[in-house]
């Protein structure tokens, strides 16, 4: 069969009956209810991880209405014969997913949340046909299915259709629950003391959850996924034989992400061996628990684009898929001090931090340990060594993906915040001629910005570009003219002029002269400013720029 993958498929049976290529992790079925045994258990995970497959793929298991044996052949769970003819589609089972719950008011988002909820009444319409129904327990339900149930019906609604599933089918219930946090998370950001927003989709998710997971004789067992496990609040207090396992704990810590073992049979399905290196460099790196592993979902979407192009590049697919404001509300934070940190982990380096999987989303900002925490337990900072415990642990950037993130927030954080007066002192400089002041312009700047030793020439090349972007002329990076691609073209249009910048990145100070001169030399080889007089611009000066980690040397190429 032809290797393919599903990108952007968490449907357990659709992969399988696709025939798309699955990584076995259903061996964590076993795990969970033979030897750990908890009556609630809560995995966090950082977003793209493969939460939502693995609730998928639990859902086939269990669900007794539904046949999965053919879906599960040949699977490691088929191993353990006993236990599948014990568990193996014998346990009515209620799904739902609160990562949709969300909008600018809570009112909406309540909305959205009673609407999730009556959808899950449709798919389960069934039971209000059952005698062994009572009427209450029916009208609850027509309330919940055309949204008119009261606010005490609808954080009941999830034991009430457990209680009707027991009485139809004469057996406990299992419970999933994903994404969980959602709702506080996003209220959490539009909150406000005015319509005190978070603290109302609190106490709606803390009575569903509470109603649903305390005492409740219905529950055979609750899985819930989320990205933090929210302390403090009492969503979870109380609950019998809870278990929360989260990234820095060792329990099940192989089973969300992919192992490098589990990479490398991949890309040789894939007949890709030969990208093993670069696979382990971008998207590798993250230790959870005891145990390194892969982001699933930037593996499988380079694969995809390998099937496609074999010559396809990587990139970074969280750019478009994560929130990354996080990053930014961190590092624009002046209290905490956190650019020197920064700096370090850039640099390919570790911090020391107290980290904690503890956390309240109305706190988060409150101190630096707990924007630390944050940025663990949600992937773009992982432990340096899987070995070490205890609360205090060193962290490190786990790979290129996530390092482009950083350098990208960092870039951010420069444009909003670098003073428009400097920039147009460096632009004065530049159309003047004038090397010194444009040296000592640029300098400035990239003291102004976090920055780091290990620097590619990229970075400085978008460092350029973000300083001239947006004060009133044309930029153009490394857009193809004359032999080659100048790194920066920058028109002044309304004056006629333009400016011709090359780059290079020196290995010391004293080789920044000679690197200024082997730019102008690249400039005049590859003619980058051939035909702009012909274009009808009186004024063309070349540039080229040296940098030493936060130092620059401008020098313009004689006329």
């Amino acid at each position: 069969m032809e290797f393919a993958v599903a990108v952007g498929t968490s449907d357990f049976e659709e992969i399988r009956t696709e025939g798309d290529y699955y990584v076995d992790k259903t061996e964590l079925i076993y795990e969970l209810v033979a030897k750990a045994r908890n009556k609630v258990a809560l995995f966090t995970r950082p977003r793209r991880f493969g939460k939502t497959l693995m609730m998928s793929m639990l859902k086939n298991f269990f669900d007794i209405r539904k046949d999965s044996r053919a879906i599960f052949e040949g699977l490691d769970i088929m191993r353990h014969e006993d236990f599948c003819k014990k568990w193996m589609n014998q346990r009515p089972v209620i799904f739902i997913s609160l990562k949709d719950v969300e909008a600018g008011s809570f009112e909406v988002a309540y909305d959205s949340l009673k609407g999730l909820i009556a959808d899950l009444c449709g798919e389960l319409s069934g039971l209000v046909k059952s005698p062994a129904v009572s009427p209450a327990d029916s009208d609850i339900f027509n309330r919940l299915m055309f949204k008119t149930a009261t606010d005490a019906e609808v954080k009941g609604s999830l034991k009430t259709l457990m209680r009707m599933l027991y009485v139809v089918y004469g057996r406990k219930v299992i419970l999933m629950i994903d994404e969980y946090d959602v709702p506080l998370a996003r209220a959490s950001e539009r909150n406000t003391p005015e319509n005190r927003f978070y603290q109302r989709m609190l106490d709606v998710i803390r009575g569903l959850m509470s109603a649903a997971l305390k005492d409740n004789e219905f529950l055979e067992l609750a899985v819930i996924t989320g990205c933090l496990r929210i302390a403090k609040e009492s969503i979870f207090t109380g609950t019998n034989n809870f278990a929360s396992y989260s990234v820095l704990d060792k329990e099940f810590s192989r089973y969300f992400g992919f192992t490098d073992e589990e990479v490398g049979r991949m890309l040789e399905a894939a007949d890709r061996k030969e990208r093993v290196s670069t696979v382990r460099d971008w998207y590798d790196g993250y230790v959870f628990g005891t145990s390194h592993v892969y982001c699933p979902w930037d593996v499988i979407n380079y694969l995809s684009s390998l099937r496609n192009n074999p010559a396809a590049r990587p990139k970074c697919y969280w750019k478009n898929s994560s929130h990354n404001g996080i990053l930014y509300s961190f590092v624009k934070r002046p209290e905490f001090k956190v650019g020197g940190k920064f700096e370090i982990l850039m640099n390919g380096g570790t911090v020391e931090q107290t980290v904690s999987d503890m956390l309240t989303y109305d706190t988060l900002h409150s101190s630096e340990d707990n924007l630390w925490s944050v940025l663990v337990m949600t992937g773009y900072v992982t432990k340096a060594d899987p070995d070490e415990d205890g609360e205090t642990v060193h962290l490190r950037i786990p790979n290129r993906e996530v390092a482009t993130i950083f350098q990208d927030t960092v870039a951010r954080l420069f444009l909003d915040t670098v003073d428009r007066s400097v920039q147009d002192g460096l632009m004065d400089a530049l159309w003047k001629g004038d090397e010194t002041a444009a040296s000592k312009a640029i300098s400035n700047l990239l003291w102004r910005t976090i920055s780091y030793n290990d620097y590619h020439e990229d970075y400085y090349h978008a460092f350029l570009a973000g300083v001239f972007t947006g004060i009133g002329y044309e930029v153009q990076s490394n857009k193809e003219k004359g032999l080659g691609r100048p790194d920066i073209l920058l028109l002044d249009d309304d004056n006629r002029r333009v400016l011709v910048i090359e780059a290079k990145k020196s290995k010391s100070e004293a080789d920044m002269e000679g690197d200024c001169m082997t730019a102008l030399n690249q400039i005049e080889r590859k003619k980058y400013a051939d035909g702009l007089y012909e274009y009808g611009y009186t004024q063309v000066r070349c540039y080229g720029i040296a940098f030493f980690r936060k130092q620059a040397k401008v020098v313009l190429a004689k006329e």
